[in-house]
């Protein structure tokens, strides 16, 4: 058995935390101070967020913006683009699942990271 202390886990702000990553999660600690945002993003895997401290406010396209603070869930679809705004510092914990997925360089062959690659270096020239 592994755990953690959500609140004392060490995390810098810009530098996410990995608590653990396996073929089906990868569990992630981030500290967002106060005022800084995740800008608009989307993953490949299905994100959940847990604000485990702090307010935040968190946006996702055509939708209104959603106030949360300690103890809040959120769950997004692969793909589902999103926004969080620190209202004050925050602590997030993020869960990925499946990890990685579907399209996510980290689940891609050797080959099919060379013919990216490849495709890139057409694009450049």
């Amino acid at each position: 058995m592994q755990s953690w202390d959500l609140k004392t886990v060490e995390a810098e702000p810009h530098q996410p935390q990995i608590l653990a990553s396996a073929e089906d999660a990868r569990t992630i600690v981030l500290h967002l101070p106060a005022g800084e945002k995740l800008q608009e993003h989307e993953v490949h895997e299905r994100a959940r967020v847990v604000v485990v401290d702090g307010e935040v406010d968190v946006t996702a396209p055509g939708e209104e913006t959603v106030a949360a603070s300690t103890g809040h869930l959120f769950e997004f679809d692969p793909g589902e683009r999103h926004t969080i705004a620190a209202r004050s510092d925050a602590r997030l914990l993020l869960m990925l699942t499946p990890w990685p997925g579907d399209g996510h360089p980290g689940a891609m062959t050797l080959e099919q990271k060379a013919e990216v690659r490849q495709r890139a270096r057409r694009h450049q020239a």
